[in-house]
């Protein structure tokens, strides 16, 4: 396993992502699979909703999957580079005073090493409907969502140079779309990397299709 850079050929499969935009990722999550796999039963064990930590079982798994990822970041990210580098996690759809506020994201930030300057430098000023459980044609625009999003002025010192964004999926990147507009609008000088667990992949039709069904 090591990180692959989002290049030409797959970029067209997260149409939020512009040209320049840099984003790595580890894995790769199947859509409408479940819990189906490493890595789906990875991220849907990290999605354990807070709320439900003393009404369902198995809300364990949340914390084992957080330690698991943050040890797979410190193994593949260059130490050179994590040194230099600010790594901010991506916002939790609800807002901090809300009973499902989910800070697994700044966690596996802070798991990956001691020394490493993380930030909680975007907020997210209003609480929404979590992404992957809502219909796409329902999901917030990345225009919304830069107009939820407001810079935390107490953590802008020092200014970062370069900064990591950090989430769990990569699906269409609305939101490190947005994270990275509010940050250069605040920090033009900056190199911003996208950094998540996995990015979604769909279904090949064909996949379970005999070849003989086809001819």
């Amino acid at each position: 396993m090591s990180f692959t850079k989002v290049d030409a050929l797959l970029r067209p499969e997260h149409s939020a992502l512009l040209e320049n935009d840099e984003c790595i990722f580890l894995r790769e999550y199947r859509a409408g699979s479940g819990y189906e796999g490493e890595t789906n039963s990875l991220i849907w064990n990290l999605k354990k909703k807070p709320s439900e930590r003393t009404t369902k079982g198995g809300y364990h798994y949340k914390w084992r999957a957080i330690k698991q990822v943050s040890a797979e970041f410190a193994k593949h990210l260059n130490p050179r580079w994590l040194k230099t580098a600010t790594l901010v996690p991506i916002p939790c759809s609800k807002a901090i005073d809300h009973p499902d506020y989910d800070d697994r994201m700044e966690r596996i930030c802070r798991g990956i090493g001691a020394d490493i300057d993380v930030r909680n430098l975007v907020t997210q000023t209003q609480s929404t409907e979590y992404s992957h459980a809502t219909d796409e044609g329902q999901r917030l625009s990345v225009d919304e969502l830069i107009k939820l999003y407001e810079i935390d002025e107490n953590l802008t010192e020092p200014a970062p140079t370069n900064i990591g964004i950090v989430d769990d999926v990569l699906t269409v990147g609305r939101h490190f779309r947005a994270m990275s507009t509010v940050i250069i609008d605040r920090f033009p000088q900056a190199r911003i990397t996208g950094m998540f667990i996995a990015r979604t992949i769909h279904p090949n039709p064909f996949d379970n299709v005999e070849i003989s069904d086809l001819i």
